[in-house]
């Protein structure tokens, strides 16, 4: 568990890398495993088999050819050259007499219970020391003996040590070219991630317009680069609108304070009657109005763009909002032709009720 909070906590190349070293890792040393193990047991199996076949040919040479002489048999097998290494055998009859014994040495050790287990047909394998023991029954034509053969493996142990000390290599070799092959792989993998990543540092507040290379794949990475490029498509509509709002906002604003000080400076120019004071007074006061009434629709709109959820509770007649639209319109230009016709197949005063937010109209 801590391997892998470690390696989640990497950058990708290096948690793929790992995470490949880690897994290839896990079935190279399972597979090395499962080949030892069945060579360690195949050489077991082909060492009794030697070894119970060389007990049965031994009793079969000495019951044809040299029962009567034990000694020359044992000078016999002496000098054999296909005998395994440190070969012991032991002949007993039903009565567990020794009938023929190369076991000068007492290294086969045999109980009344292995005796038991070969007389009643059975066949044994038991280790003792180096040496590996297997019993047997032999029937001839006339009697059964039993069988009790005795030798040590040394070149097949010889051979799952030189095994083993290759794979332990061969494992090694493996994890480090496992290594070499996932971080050059990793790097191929993650490089279209990367290329998004320095592209994207490269987009700011003045380069909206700048996208990144979808490629013509279908995959992960290419569906998050037309994500991001549809993100950025709605930023750079999101911040055009907000330009020309501020803009349009700017302008608006001017026109009556601009006003404002035309008339403030005209007036402060002599000395003028209560009369005209009054009368550029309530111009001003005219333009001020005009002004908080073009700071309350600026804000309206404002809050009609923002991203946050409006709280649109407040029932609004879509007729009522036209006729008042039309006599703001008359107000800056009289001479203004508006028209306003609503679709005979409304007839119920109802269907033009929508729920919305607020009203900058003076007499709303």
């Amino acid at each position: 568990m801590v391997i892998f909070l470690a390696i989640s906590n990497m950058q990708i190349r290096n948690r793929l890398t790992l995470q490949f070293l880690l897994f290839g890792g896990i079935i190279l040393i399972i597979a090395s495993i499962t080949i030892y193990f069945f060579s360690a047991n195949f050489r077991k199996q082909d060492f009794h088999d030697r070894l119970r076949n060389k007990a049965l040919s031994t009793a079969n040479l000495f019951f044809t050819e040299y029962e009567v002489d034990a000694e020359r048999f044992l000078r016999y097998e002496k000098e054999n050259q296909v005998n395994l290494h440190n070969e012991k055998i032991i002949i007993l009859n039903l009565k567990n007499d020794t009938i023929y014994n190369s076991d000068k040495q007492g290294v086969i050790k045999i109980g009344e219970r292995n005796i038991e287990q070969v007389r009643s047909g059975q066949q044994f394998t038991i280790m003792h020391g180096k040496y590996e023991i297997i019993g047997t029954l032999y029937i001839t034509n006339y009697d059964s003996f039993l069988i009790f053969a005795a030798a040590s493996d040394d070149e097949g142990y010889q051979y799952l040590e030189e095994l083993r000390i290759l794979l332990i290599i061969v494992s090694f070799v493996c994890l480090f070219l496992f290594f070499i092959v996932g971080w050059f792989s990793s790097a191929r993998a993650i490089k279209p991630l990367s290329d998004v990543v320095k592209k994207v540092e490269e987009i700011s507040a003045t380069s909206l317009n700048l996208r990144i290379f979808e490629g013509n794949k279908n995959d992960e990475i290419s569906r998050l680069a037309k994500t991001f490029n549809k993100m950025l498509m709605r930023l750079e509509v999101s911040f055009a609108t907000q330009k020309n709002f501020i803009a349009h906002a700017s302008h608006e604003l001017r026109t009556p304070l601009t006003s404002i000080n035309g008339q403030l400076e005209v007036l402060l120019m002599k000395d003028r009657s209560v009369e005209e004071y009054n009368l550029e007074i309530e111009s001003v006061l005219k333009d001020i109005k005009s002004l908080i009434d073009l700071s309350n629709r600026l804000l309206l709109l404002a809050s009609t763009n923002a991203d946050g959820p409006m709280n649109l509770n407040k029932k609004i007649r879509i007729d009522e909002v036209l006729w008042q639209i039309k006599e703001e319109l008359k107000k800056f230009k009289n001479e203004y032709n508006i028209n306003i016709s609503i679709d005979e197949s409304l007839t119920d005063f109802d269907q033009m009720v929508v729920f919305g937010e607020g009203c900058y109209f003076e007499h709303c």
